[in-house]
């Protein structure tokens, strides 16, 4: 286990708290284009689930959420998460070069869930919000589901790849190649039969 940079750096929470309300700005833009949308589809404010899903199957969905989030919590401090995060933002907007540490002092972390997936920060808040929205039966929080996943997957998740590779170059590589994005043991098998048709091949 790799230690964690942000828990002794005492610049990390200063960070931090510049960093938090941009984030925050952003998932309430995201949701806010997600009532949008609903809105203008017409589609109904709630979709009544039965209680009996909305309790136990939002529920269990938003604990797991919360547990992958706890289990990233353990190996990258929330200060470094966010930080880290902001930067990445930061770089999206201010078309800052990707290879540029701009304050990102941690190494390559890949204990914890991130054996599993290259991005389980995302996947917790999409399923988090996935639970959040069957729990409550609320149309646009499905919606937001949606539009989170699409902008973790099709925005930041690129660009956040790409900065990746430019810090940690071959490292950060075969990392990739073994490791999923969201979803657990999709890469790996794909990665494998690679190497089996090479070895077939050869």
């Amino acid at each position: 286990m790799t230690s964690d940079p942000a828990r002794a750096e005492p610049n990390a929470g200063k960070a931090a708290a510049v960093a938090f309300p941009v984030i925050a700005l952003i998932i309430l833009i995201l949701f806010g284009i997600s009532y949008t949308i609903t809105f203008l589809l017409g589609l109904p404010q709630s979709l009544s689930l039965p209680t009996l899903v909305r309790v136990i199957g939002g529920g269990t969905v938003l604990l797991v959420g919360l547990a992958v989030m706890g289990w990233l919590f353990r190996y990258r401090g929330p200060a470094t998460v966010i930080v880290s995060t902001y930067i990445t933002f930061t770089k999206i907007f201010r078309r800052t070069s990707i290879s540029e540490m701009s304050g990102r002092t941690e190494p390559l972390m890949v204990g914890g869930p991130q054996k599993y997936v290259r991005h389980p920060l995302y996947a917790g808040v999409v399923v988090m919000v996935l639970g959040w929205a069957i729990f409550t039966s609320i149309t646009f929080i499905f919606v937001a589901a949606l539009v989170v996943f699409l902008w973790f997957r099709l925005l930041l998740i690129p660009f956040e790849e790409r900065e990746l590779n430019a810090l940690f170059g071959e490292e950060y590589k075969r990392y990739s190649e073994t490791t999923p994005t969201m979803i657990p043991f999709t890469a790996r098998k794909k990665h494998q039969s690679a190497i089996d048709s090479q070895a077939t091949e050869s």
